[in-house]
């Protein structure tokens, strides 16, 4: 098999996929499937403070313990073991525990360097994705496979269950708009594993100079991305909760206007506000929050807004993106233009939505427009699908 630009993907796990009334077994826990490929190996490892196996033991110190030589640990946004705000640069730094070099992937640089890999024999990836393109792991993934394809380094994928992986949604981004949050033409919501999502990426050459790293996805166990799935430890800080996972989609499109998503409360993305938004008997007032918000929006002013802590509950999921609340906080707080900022056409992944919402389309129309580009997806999509529709 052609070393660059394959991918080995592991798919024996089919059988068991009878038993869905099981919990996913994440791919750090299949180290049968992985172990022998770092065997002897100096390796690295991308991985945060989610980077779990199924007891709860970070990959790296699960990896050390079963006799892998881990040499360096790379970082992305909101660092390794300790929380960091939103957008935070990460310095480089020693891991206190292991007494590894951590390399930050959000600090001077967001790829690594030569000389960052240096001495790699392998590198092993393992974030949790939150199943949406403004997400920045996807970013940092990407400029991970880039770096290993031009240095010619293995790269493994432990891939790990999409909590907003039953549907597709959104607008598709446009290239004029590619940025860290969003580089390559997927919607908001695209239903892949992160797994899923490097094959893609890989595959379909969107790397730079259609570049293609030797990839390996270790597949899960037992997961339909139709079941749901409750993530053990928060994502990043400011996503603390299932309810708040389901809302982000929809919610972080605020982001991008003067309106408030909860930052710097204990309940971010999972309520919307603004000081002067009528109507709204719930209340909130944001504040600096060590290690989630530093100066939020309106920090130390109360926000009228809308409390959507109980939106998603028991087995109720989403299905879709929810545009209303967008619309209707445009509307309650005048239909100014300037109500966007310039952050808002990099979420969308293109200029058309807030065009769409200045002019007063219906959210019928808005969702009419995504279809061409969402059937295209999809069609790109299911070529890399390891687990069943």
């Amino acid at each position: 098999m052609n070393r660059t630009g394959s991918i080995i993907c592991l798919l024996v796990f089919f059988n068991s996929f009878h038993v869905l009334a099981q919990q996913p077994v994440v791919s750090v826990d299949r180290m049968e499937l992985y172990l022998p490929l770092l065997s002897g190996k100096h390796v690295g490892v991308v991985a945060n403070a989610a980077s779990i196996n199924g007891n709860g033991v970070n990959i790296v110190d699960h990896l050390l313990y079963s006799g892998v030589h881990v040499t360096r640990i790379y970082s992305p946004e909101h660092g390794f073991r300790n929380p960091r705000d939103a957008g935070e640069q990460v310095a480089d730094s020693i891991d206190p525990a292991t007494s590894l070099p951590v390399i930050s992937l959000y600090g001077k640089k967001k790829k690594p360097s030569a000389s960052d890999l240096a001495g790699i024999d392998i590198m092993v990836f393992d974030l949790q994705d939150v199943g949406v393109r403004f997400f920045t792991y996807l970013s940092t993934l990407a400029f991970v496979m880039d770096a290993c394809a031009m240095n010619g380094i293995p790269l493994l994928v432990t891939d790990r269950p999409n909590p907003n992986g039953a549907y597709i949604d959104g607008p598709v981004l446009e290239p004029a708009f590619s940025s860290f949050v969003g580089l390559y033409p997927v919607p908001v919501v695209y239903g892949m594993t992160i797994g899923e999502y490097a094959s893609m990426l890989n595959g379909e050459g969107w790397m730079e100079s259609s570049r293609k790293c030797n990839l390996t996805v270790i597949p899960l166990a037992n997961y339909n991305r139709h079941t749901g799935y409750e993530l053990p430890r928060k994502p990043s800080p400011n996503l603390p909760t299932p309810n708040a996972v389901y809302l982000y989609p929809s919610l972080c499109l605020f982001e991008g206007t003067i309106v408030s998503v909860g930052r710097g409360t204990l309940f971010p993305f999972e309520v919307f506000g603004h000081p002067d938004m009528k109507g709204c008997s719930f209340l909130f007032m944001p504040e600096s929050i060590a290690g989630m918000s530093k100066h939020p929006p309106f920090e130390g002013i109360v926000c009228h807004g809308v409390d959507l802590r109980d939106h998603f509950t028991g087995s109720l999921l989403p299905d879709r993106m929810n545009l209303s609340w967008l619309l209707m906080a445009f509307k309650n707080l005048g239909s100014n233009p300037a109500f966007f900022n310039d952050y808002f056409d990099k979420l969308a992944g293109n200029a058309a939505l807030r065009q769409q919402i200045i002019q007063g389309k219906s959210e019928q129309q808005i969702r009419e427009s995504w279809q061409p580009g969402i059937e295209k997806f999809k069609n790109i999509r299911k070529k890399y699908l390891l687990y069943p529709e």
